[in-house]
């Protein structure tokens, strides 16, 4: 995606001396009257590229991404952003990122044009090069047809899309963002992936909080999953499904009735706990051996149990979390 833009070289290397780390955090803290909403939080977040940081609603990736933007003050531990501590150097850490929250942080009233001339204006820019600057991001994220309109006007999409460019007006060295596809339709979610892989194209680490395994999937190079304001597996998402097991077998049978036979005869053949959905049709299991689930197709067959779907495929974002806290995503839900 042009017109982005891109960090100085120069400024990169400087980095890159001053420190190997991106993001380094030791115990990070933040307690909210009896509530530690943020407890322990250890990151080493690389140089370039994109870290995830799944979790649950509720699970302090919010409250992390704020303290290390320096919004709120810390509580406990220790954090340095781009070599820079986020307690006593926080105008050297506002100066080199940007942060775009989970709800767009525009004004409604003014187009889209106008809302990025006045961001521009606000960092400084000259009004010739402000308005350059709009065009040129408009033009990027997709927007020209729709930037004389009014952001209550826009679509949930156009928003986000704009409210990201708004966040690189000034392109930062580090830009966080927190969870910005959550409510989006999948064509806007995937217009804001191919955003955020242009602007790690163009020299910028991402720090992306995510209730999605599969946005993690598409963008991450490496994912922290937190629960309870602490780390609980941190690696690739390969290696995160690897843990709970090579894969998830889902069976639907015709028959909602003959559900429990089914259950019964699968646990048999695959050895497995087998997890009744609720879908009243719906079986579900963690496998560790897939060359058994060959076996229980004809098995369902010959006992005449007919099924509607038979799938094995990799886990899902409530199967990873069931296996790392015990409990789906939804019991999360806050």
């Amino acid at each position: 995606m042009p017109g982005i833009g891109r960090v100085r070289i120069e400024s990169k290397v400087q980095i890159l001396m001053e420190t190997k780390l991106a993001i380094e955090t030791t115990g990070l803290v933040k307690v909210f009257g009896s509530t530690r909403a943020v407890d322990g939080l250890d990151l080493a977040v690389p140089l370039g590229g994109v870290y995830g940081v799944l979790g649950p609603n509720g699970a302090g990736k919010t409250t992390a991404i704020r303290m290390l933007a320096t919004l709120l003050p810390l509580d406990g531990g220790s954090a340095t952003v781009l070599g820079h501590d986020v307690a006593t150097e926080a105008d050297a850490v506002r100066s080199k990122v940007s942060l775009t929250g989970q709800f767009a942080s525009l004004d409604e009233d003014l187009t889209g044009t106008e809302n990025l001339l006045l961001l521009g204006r606000l960092f400084g820019y000259s009004r010739a090069a402000a308005r350059s600057r709009s065009e040129q991001l408009l033009s990027a994220f997709g927007l020209e047809e729709v930037g004389k309109r009014q952001v209550k006007n826009y679509s949930g999409g156009m928003r986000r899309r704009l409210d990201i460019a708004a966040s690189i007006i000034v392109t930062p060295e580090m830009i966080f963002l927190d969870e910005p596809t959550t409510g989006l339709d999948p064509r806007s979610r995937n217009q804001v992936w191919e955003i955020v892989r242009a602007l790690v194209a163009g020299g910028t680490t991402v720090l992306l909080t995510t209730q999605y395994l599969d946005e993690a999937d598409q963008l991450a190079d490496r994912v922290a999953v937190i629960d309870h304001g602490k780390v609980i597996a941190e690696g690739t998402t390969g290696e995160l499904k690897s843990s709970v097991g090579s894969g998830a077998l889902h069976v639907r049978v015709a028959d909602i009735d003959t559900r429990s036979a089914a259950a019964v005869l699968l646990r048999e053949v695959l050895e497995v706990p087998i997890t009744e959905e609720p879908d009243p049709a719906a079986l579900s299991a963690r496998i560790d051996d897939p060359t058994r689930v060959s076996r229980a197709l004809p098995a369902l067959n010959d006992a005449g149990i007919a099924v509607s779907t038979f799938a094995l495929g990799q886990p899902s974002l409530d199967e990873v979390f069931l296996s790392l806290t015990g409990r789906p995503t939804e019991e999360h839900a806050s």
